[in-house]
């Protein structure tokens, strides 16, 4: 999925305990998977979410906490949103798999500001080799969506969609997930949706292969 960046509500005080931890969360994402996890300061957040240091550390007692938060509450929602339930609901995974990746291609072009990456990417190559819990989190979003995607590969074959004949699910599944996060990795380096548009070509050719052979 592409970056998407989520917008800080208003400054102040707050009687709403869960719209203070949203607002933590949203802050924190949207910092966490552009500038860093590292790089982000829990004042910076404060101030963004309009909460006070006790607020903060009443929902979120360390850094480590709120950054397991937000893999879990919006990086994991973002896959389950961007390219899970898309490709779930397309006739095929093939179609499913080519929608995703024009849709991103298309937002990322009328937004125009710039590739800022995939959130679980972003945070992947980050955190998980510093920590357990932060790697156990991260494979745990990466194995549901290779999950959902040979799942609905291995429907198709059943229903006889020749599309995907004579693929591995799971092995097509996780050359999909890297293909597109090696594209998303490539598109943030050169600030362009072309390593995106090759990648969908690429997979179109090789699924076309497997239709008419």
């Amino acid at each position: 999925m592409a970056q998407r960046t989520a917008a800080a509500s208003p400054r102040g005080r707050t009687n709403d305990p869960e719209g203070l931890r949203r607002r933590l969360v949203d802050a924190a994402y949207a910092a966490f998977t552009t500038r860093g996890y590292h790089s982000t300061a829990l004042h910076d957040l404060k101030r963004q979410a309009g909460a006070t240091g006790g607020a903060l550390s009443y929902h979120f007692p360390t850094k480590k906490e709120l950054g397991l938060a937000v893999l879990r509450d919006r990086v994991a929602d973002a896959v389950e949103e961007t390219w899970i339930k898309p490709v779930l609901s397309a006739a095929t995974a093939a179609e499913g798999i080519q929608a995703v990746f024009a849709g991103i291609v298309s937002e990322l072009e009328q937004r125009g500001g710039g590739v800022s990456g995939c959130p679980l990417n972003n945070l992947a190559l980050e955190l998980s080799r510093e920590d357990a819990d932060f790697q156990a989190l991260v494979e745990t979003i990466f194995a549901r969506w290779r999950n959902a995607l040979a799942d609905k590969i291995r429907a198709d074959q059943s229903a006889g969609a020749g599309a995907m004949n004579g693929l591995d699910p799971d092995a097509f599944a996780t050359f999909v997930v890297a293909a597109y996060s090696g594209a998303m990795a490539m598109a943030k380096v050169s600030q362009s949706t072309e390593p995106l548009t090759v990648c969908a070509g690429q997979l179109a050719k090789i699924i076309q292969e497997r239709r008419v052979s």
